[in-house]
């Protein structure tokens, strides 16, 4: 069920019989034929552990199920704030993103939640604080397709264990892959006192994968 761009800041996804796709409340902008929308309560396809994980990541973010009836198909716009939309194909890898960036995906993908000191430690945590994301990340895993928001548009950044690629956190949108990632600075403490955190640190993205950037530094 992959994504079609309309253009910048809008998708479309076809829904057939027996498939079904996860999207935020309010995503939905326009849609031929009979959609049924119904407010998911259980995280996705996630279940209850899901959904668990996202109240304790603090993701509120609320989902809802698009279905089709039965013998029918149906073709389903999403936009969300006139923020750019970006759309992630996904082969069976995990993609990493947070909840509120999360426009719509297919519902063959497994969603869960990482805590952030999983990668990264101390610094890890830290690297959550100074994006505005907190201490745990939602993780898409599987085959299928996710549309992810933006400010400003998106570019995708090769990360290969010969270039690692260093990233300002507030314009850190996803990634994907193998990938290890941590926070770092190349000032010292006492010389990050009046600066601002997107000029005092990066996020060091090494391993095997992809890295989505925003050109903003804005949060949704």
């Amino acid at each position: 069920m992959p994504f079609e761009a309309l253009n910048s800041r809008m998708v479309q996804a076809t829904i057939a019989p027996g498939q079904r796709m996860y999207s935020q409340r309010g995503a939905m902008l326009a849609y031929r034929g009979e959609v049924h929308f119904t407010p998911n309560i259980q995280g996705g396809q996630g279940g209850v552990g899901s959904m668990i994980g996202r109240r304790i990541a603090g993701e509120a973010t609320p989902l809802m199920t698009v279905e089709v009836p039965a013998g029918r198909t149906a073709t389903v716009m999403f936009g969300h704030g006139g923020h750019h939309v970006h759309v992630v194909d996904l082969t069976g890898e995990t993609l990493y993103v947070e909840a509120d960036r999360l426009l719509a995906f297919d519902g063959s993908l497994q969603q869960g939640t990482m805590f952030l000191g999983s990668q990264g430690g101390v610094m890890g945590m830290v690297r959550g604080q100074v994006t505005g994301q907190g201490l745990f990340t939602t993780t898409l895993k599987g085959v299928g397709s996710a549309a992810v928001m933006a400010h400003g548009g998106v570019i995708e950044l090769p990360i290969t264990p010969q270039r690692p690629v260093h990233v300002d956190p507030q314009a850190y949108v996803a990634h994907r892959g193998e990938v290890r990632n941590k926070l770092s600075t190349a000032l010292g403490w006492r010389d990050m006192v009046g600066r601002g955190s997107g000029e005092a640190f990066q996020l060091e993205l090494s391993g095997q994968g992809t890295v989505y950037v925003q050109a903003s530094e804005e949060k949704l």
